[in-house]
């Protein structure tokens, strides 16, 4: 891991609309199309399936807007805001077992065909990492294409 894979900033929020509107009226961000669905995830408590949803900036430096889910670790953070920090993972398992090293606790995975995909995980300091397989990129970049030329991919 290095700090150049860190490619956004994760905020969760209780009135997405709302801070997707002040963020845009405030320093200009624009924004993709809103992403997700019903995911399967692994918890400390079992799996279970979310309905993750969220948008990307398409602006620079790159922000994610989560949709607050109750009771679970995607709920609105008191004080900054600020959820997490995104990085793009070569290995998300071999990076867990470092960040776990360091005193990390995953809070949520997620594998697909077995392969880790991402990853939460929370440091003795309060800083939440998720990382998230290279493998993604390309189809994550999707979310912060520009609107008018997603058609034309």
């Amino acid at each position: 891991m290095r700090a150049e894979d860190q490619f956004h900033i994760g905020v969760v929020t209780a009135d997405f609309e709302a801070t997707m509107a002040m963020l845009s009226s405030v320093f200009g961000y624009q924004w993709g199309p809103e992403a997700g669905g019903p995911i399967a995830v692994t918890l400390p408590t079992g799996e279970a399936v979310l309905n993750l949803r969220c948008v990307f900036s398409t602006t620079e430096p790159r922000m994610e807007i989560v949709r607050s889910i109750p009771d679970t670790l995607w709920e609105p953070v008191a004080g900054s805001g600020v959820h997490h920090l995104g990085f793009w993972s070569d290995d998300v398992a071999a990076d867990t077992a470092q960040l776990e090293r360091y005193g990390y606790v995953v809070e949520a995975a997620r594998a697909v065909s077995g392969t880790p995909f991402f990853a939460f995980l929370t440091g003795k300091s309060g800083v939440r990492i998720e990382l998230v397989t290279r493998a993604a990129q390309e189809g994550l970049a999707r979310c912060w294409a520009d609107p008018e030329t997603i058609g034309q991919q």
